[in-house]
């Protein structure tokens, strides 16, 4: 069975020594990246290609100069691996799965140094990064699978100043559970975050809301303060607070509730929605984002892959909404006022219980014969009669 690796993040407290030799190390890492996409992008004007080891070979000849000594100063592991993640950027972009790579900007940036064995020591728990004398004092707030060694270690500081170190690991605990004989069509929502085909709801906590009058707050004094200045530097700082305290909060939700709906469920069927169009409409756009459906699918297909789940996505234009999961009516209108409706069946639905059942029935037939999930045409020219929806705003 081939090994899970996984990343296990933790906060720590570096010295002033280890603060300072770090953020020379993600400025020399930025530098870097800018650099060679910089040359990259001036060879593909000339209809050149540059990959890895040419730029490597640049890397070397800039710190032969006058000008980029300083890059001598820090690890050179880090800044091999920026090479690496760009060449990685051009891949993708070639193969047409991502945009053109855009160069790194020193305030809205991640600050980030990733180190492979040979830029760390890792003995007894204590872990020591190059060009460092001290190990790092970092919180264990959960121990390491026993007897992994970190294969990649990557440390960060976010906008909050928080400083952060994940180690990636294999671990051993991960491996598929017990079958079971159980499924669940997921809905997603804005009054409700998930509504289940099984009828239970699962209420939308609304992390961003909940702190929103603070976030206010610490926006207008930031707002106030002028620009450069340290007041400025520590007003945004507490702003990003704010957020990374919403985004905490987010986050472990969302891992305790994909963990679960995982364990329960042998197959998870959920719609294929595209967030990015739909945070487009404005005055949706901030519970949409708080509600962070895209990482929750995220979350929830990576692990379905460690525990041998199954995830199945039904094309967002299939009527979940409009089709009678008892007799299969198809309703010609569905105002997204109209939370329950009654078929001509006699059937009384609860619109959103109604799609997560439909989106089961129609996944569970995906997950036997492998057949896709289209949606049903009634218009001419083959048009789709449906549109995607975009859930009512919540008062």
């Amino acid at each position: 069975m081939t090994q899970v690796k996984r990343a296990f993040k933790y906060r720590f407290y570096p010295t002033d020594a280890q603060a300072a030799e770090l953020s020379r190390t993600f400025g020399c890492v930025r530098k870097v990246y800018n650099m060679a996409l910089a040359a990259r992008t001036e060879a593909w004007a000339r209809r050149e290609r540059v990959n890895y080891n040419q730029t490597s070979a640049m890397l070397t000849a800039w710190k032969k100069t006058e000008e980029l000594a300083f890059l001598n100063e820090v690890s050179s592991v880090p800044l091999q691996q920026c090479l690496r993640h760009l060449q990685t950027a051009f891949t993708n972009f070639f193969g047409k799965r991502a945009k053109y790579p855009r160069f790194k900007s020193k305030k809205k940036s991640r600050r980030s140094a990733e180190y492979t064995t040979s830029g760390f020591r890792f003995r007894d728990g204590r872990l020591t990064l190059a060009k460092t004398t001290d190990p790092l004092a970092i919180v264990w707030s959960r121990p390491l699978p026993e007897g992994a060694q970190p294969s990649t270690v990557t440390v960060s500081q976010d906008a909050a100043g928080r400083w952060f170190v994940s180690m990636l690991v294999e671990d051993q605990a991960v491996r598929p559970l017990p079958a079971v004989d159980t499924a669940v069509g997921i809905d997603v929502g804005l009054d409700h975050l998930l509504t289940l085909s099984t009828g239970e709801k699962i209420a939308n906590p609304r992390h961003e809301r909940k702190d929103r009058a603070r976030l206010a707050r610490a926006q207008r004094v930031l707002a106030r303060k002028e620009k450069g200045s340290r007041n400025r530097a520590k007003a945004r700082r507490k702003v990003a607070r704010i957020h990374a305290r919403i985004a905490d909060r987010r986050r472990d939700f969302l891992h305790k509730l994909t963990t679960r709906l995982v364990r329960e469920n042998q197959t998870l069927v959920i719609e294929d929605l595209t967030v990015r169009n739909m945070v487009r409409n404005h005055t949706l756009a901030r519970a949409i984002s708080d509600a962070a459906w895209s990482d929750f699918r995220s979350m929830l297909e990576y692990k379905a892959s460690w525990y041998g789940r199954n995830v199945v996505a039904v094309d967002r234009f299939f009527p979940s909404s409009r089709l009678c999961s008892d007799c299969g009516a198809l309703q010609n209108k569905m105002p997204l006022n109209v939370r329950t409706w009654t078929c001509d069946c006699g059937t009384t639905h609860d619109r959103d219980v109604n799609a997560a059942k439909n989106l089961l029935a129609v996944g569970l037939t995906v997950s036997a014969c492998g057949a896709g999930v289209r949606p049903q045409r009634s218009t001419p020219g083959g048009q789709s009669a449906v549109k995607q929806e975009t859930p009512r705003r919540e008062p």
